[in-house]
């Protein structure tokens, strides 16, 4: 009988080792869980990544082919400041601006001014403060504009003086200016500034602009002068002056408009292009599953098993245990206190052995 009560305690030990073997397992498990989530988050971020990086440079794409339609469509109105050499050898000093020469922006503007256009023409007379110029007052300043063919298109004449400066003015300006006077930063030196003509641009175009310096009635003296300059600017009619106005709205629908339909062409057309590291974690995410699935029978198989040796163990210890008390009804009479003891004995190892099979029952059903 003891040795019976050994053997089973044995068992119940072994039961508890295999109990625990299988409970080590389950941190293994947790990290390959752990493991694998890790490596989805990993090809989800690079798969937003690629896919941020193809949306970026549709976007280039499509602002610059917003810009590039709106510049199509929107007019700038024209600025031009181009210098005149008049001719002092005729007896009327002549200079012309043309638009088909000059500096390249002139020579881009291959028509010259857009039709509809409004144009402002200024003349800048850089004028020395001499007595000379004072003397001869005032003087006509007319304009011309030339058309292809050489025709007038428009002509206009305006009457320019140099603005008066009395004796004392000039005395004292010339006493506080006398030190910059003498270090060169400042010239004794007056500019005139004469808006001199405005024409609607149409047909025949403008080709040219001639301005030419006349002197008054009765005299032949012409003012001198050290630079001049020819300002033209033009104004857009309403229409597209509000287009222009608004052109940094134009460009942001527009470039919103094309980006929107090149993500729909390159849906309909280049799906993989786009979603090619979706669809590679989606099929990598596929074959774990199944992987998966393939893994978890035996996870079941194992569990059962260890529920029929459970099972088993105690249909053996539930045996062992009425052939012990039938033992005891019959052997209790006629033994000994020695007897009693190892029936007492015998006992605490069943209830022993009982606890570790109880223990072992609840872990095995808890895992």
């Amino acid at each position: 009988m003891h040795t019976e009560s050994c053997r089973r305690a044995e068992e119940t030990k072994d039961t508890v080792k295999s109990v625990v073997h299988a409970a080590a397992k389950v941190p293994s498990s947790i990290t390959h869980g752990s493991t694998l989530l890790l490596r989805k988050l990993a090809v989800g971020l690079i798969g937003a990544v690629y896919v941020c990086m193809v949306l970026l440079m549709v976007m280039i794409l499509a602002a610059v082919i917003g810009v590039g339609l709106v510049q199509l469509w929107v007019e700038e109105p024209v600025f031009v400041r181009e210098r005149l050499n008049f001719d002092y050898t005729d007896v009327h000093p002549k200079a012309a601006f043309s638009f088909g020469g000059g500096s390249e922006k002139i020579r881009s503007m291959k028509m010259g001014v857009p039709v509809g256009h409004t144009i402002y023409v200024s003349i800048v007379l850089l004028m020395p403060d001499s007595d000379f110029n004072r003397e001869i007052g005032v003087f006509q300043l007319s304009a011309e504009l030339l058309s292809n063919d050489g025709d007038v298109v428009a002509k206009t004449s305006q009457p320019c003086m140099m603005p008066f400066r009395s004796l004392p003015v000039r005395l004292t300006r010339t006493f506080l200016l006398s030190v910059p006077l003498i270090l060169g930063i400042s010239s004794e030196t007056q500019k005139l500034t004469v808006q001199i003509l405005r024409h609607k641009e149409g047909k025949p175009r403008t080709r040219a602009i001639r301005v030419t310096l006349s002197p008054r009635a009765g005299t032949l003296a012409l003012p001198q002068l050290y630079e001049a300059e020819i300002l033209i600017n033009s104004q857009l009619p309403w229409r597209k002056e509000v287009v222009h106005n608004w052109k940094w709205t134009f460009y942001v629908w527009t470039s919103f408009c094309v980006y929107i339909l090149l993500l729909i062409f390159l849906v309909c057309h280049f799906k993989q292009l786009i979603l090619r590291m979706t669809i590679v974690s989606f099929s990598e995410s596929s074959e774990r599953d199944s992987t998966t699935i393939e893994e978890v029978p035996k996870e079941p198989q194992a569990r059962g098993i260890e529920d029929r040796e459970i099972s088993e163990l105690m249909r053996k210890w539930r045996r062992s245990r009425s052939k012990r008390k039938l033992s005891q009804v019959v052997l209790g009479e006629t033994v000994g206190s020695s007897a009693s003891s190892i029936s007492m004995t015998r006992e605490d190892t069943s209830t022993v052995a009982e606890e570790d099979m109880g223990d072992s029952e609840s872990v095995c059903f808890g895992g």
